[in-house]
C-alpha cells in the first residue's frame, strides 16, 4: 500500500506493548508518522508497567494499555486484562496497524483491530506473520532495532536513514528529579549497573572505579538507579563508592526514574532499558558490551560511547554464561573511563 492510499487523517495503531528498550527504539517510528500525519489520530498500545513513559508530549494522542501483569494473579484476572485492551482497540476503526512486536500475542492483538492494514515484519516469529495484510520485507544481515522498525516507516515513505525522535517527559517528572538531585555538586554522573540478563551486567564495583576515577579528574556527584529487584546490584556499588552520591536503586518510579537519567551530565549503564531512555532523552551514555552486540541493541548513534569487550566469545547473545563471565575481567575499567573522558570532552561537562 503507498502512502496516498490512506486518508489524510487516518486512524494509527502502533502495537509494541514491550521491552523498556525496545519501545525506546520505536520512538523514531512515532515521531515520523506525527509528522507525515499531523492531523492523524495516533495510538500505542503498551504494557501498563511502561505507559508512564508515553505519557508525555510524544506526539500521542491515545495509550491503549495491556495488563500482562494481570494474568499473574489468576486465569480470570488475566483474562479481564486481555478483554479490557480488545475492546479499547476494537472501540475505533483503525486505517493501519503496525505491529513492531512481532509475536503471536501482538499479532493476536494486531488481528483484533479488524483494521484492513496490517503491517509487520516479514521475520516476525511465532505465527504472527498470518495476522498480517502486508509483510514488511527485512533485509539480510544484521540491522539495528531502530533501522528494523524504521522499515514501517520507509514503507510509508521516509528517508532512509532515521530520523531521530526525542522522548519528552512530563514536566512533573522533571521537577521531581530536580528536587532529588538538588545539593550535590555537578558534573551528575548517573549510573544504573542492572540489565535482565546477568551476562550484560559489568559488576557494580567496575563502574565505582569509573566514576570515582571521573569524579577525582572532573568533580561531580553520582546517582544511582535501577529497579526494585537490582537494589542488590546498586547498594554493592553504592559501598564501592568515594564520590558524593545518592541512591535511587528500587526507590523511584519508572517516570521519575528517567527524569533523573535526562538530568545527568553523563550516562553509564550496561545493556538496559535505562541505557536506551537516556539515549531517547539525547543524554551522552557510556555503555559497556559483552554478550550482546552493539550493532543490534547498542546506543544508537553513540558509538563513542560504547565500548566492547576483547574477549572471542563476545556477542555470543547467551544469557547464562559457561565459562563464569570471564570477560567481565577483560574488559579493564580504564578503557571504559578513557570512553567516558572522550564522550565529555566531545558534549563538554557542566
Amino acid at each position: 500500500m503507498s502512502p496516498g492510499v490512506l486518508p489524510d487523517n487516518p486512524n494509527i495503531l502502533i502495537i509494541k506493548p514491550s521491552a523498556l528498550g525496545d519501545i525506546c527504539h520505536a520512538l523514531p517510528v512515532l515521531g515520523f508518522l506525527r509528522r507525515r500525519f499531523p492531523g492523524g489520530h495516533l495510538a500505542w498500545l503498551v504494557n501498563r508497567s511502561f505507559a508512564p513513559l508515553l505519557s508525555g508530549k510524544t506526539g500521542l494522542d491515545e495509550v491503549i494499555i495491556f495488563d500482562r501483569g494481570a494474568a499473574a494473579k489468576g486465569l480470570w484476572a488475566g483474562f479481564q486484562a486481555w478483554r479490557a485492551m480488545s475492546y479499547s482497540v476494537r472501540a475505533k476503526r483503525w486505517d493501519l496497524v503496525l505491529d513492531l512486536q512481532g509475536l503471536a500475542r501482538s499479532g493476536l492483538m494486531s488481528w483484533i483491530s479488524r483494521s484492513p492494514e496490517r503491517w509487520g515484519l516479514s521475520d516476525s516469529r511465532e505465527g504472527s506473520r498470518f495476522a498480517y495484510t502486508r509483510k514488511i520485507q527485512v533485509p539480510q544481515g544484521e540491522t539495528h532495532a531502530v533501522e528494523r522498525y524504521w522499515l514501517f516507516a520507509r514503507a510509508l515513505g521516509a528517508a532512509d536513514k532515521p530520523e531521530m525522535t526525542p522522548l519528552v517527559l512530563p514536566e512533573e517528572a522533571v521537577l521531581k528529579a530536580e528536587a532529588l538531585m538538588a545539593g550535590l555538586p555537578r558534573p551528575w554522573f548517573v549510573v544504573a549497573p542492572g540489565a535482565r540478563w546477568v551476562t550484560k551486567r559489568w559488576p557494580p564495583e567496575s563502574f565505582a572505579r569509573v566514576v570515582n576515577e571521573l569524579v577525582r579528574q572532573h568533580g561531580g556527584s553520582a546517582f544511582l538507579v535501577g529497579a526494585p529487584d537490582e537494589v542488590e546490584l546498586g547498594d554493592r556499588l553504592w559501598a564501592s563508592l568515594d564520590a558524593p552520591n545518592r541512591n535511587f536503586t528500587g526507590k523511584t518510579s519508572l517516570i521519575e526514574m528517567a527524569g533523573v537519567l535526562s538530568l545527568g551530565d553523563l550516562i553509564l549503564a550496561n545493556d538496559s532499558g535505562p541505557l536506551h531512555v537516556a539515549v531517547a532523552l539525547e543524554r551522552p551514555v557510556v555503555a559497556p558490551f559483552f554478550c550482546t552486540k552493539p550493532n543490534l541493541t547498542g546506543p544508537y548513534g553513540h558509538a563513542e560511547g560504547t565500548v566492547w569487550t576483547p574477549r572471542a566469545c563476545r556477542g555470543s547473545l547467551v544469557r547464562r554464561c559457561p565459562t563464569s563471565m570471564e570477560c567481565f575481567a577483560d574488559l579493564p575499567c580504564e578503557t571504559v573511563f578513557e570512553a567516558a573522558n572522550r564522550v565529555m570532552a566531545k558534549v563538554g561537562a557542566r
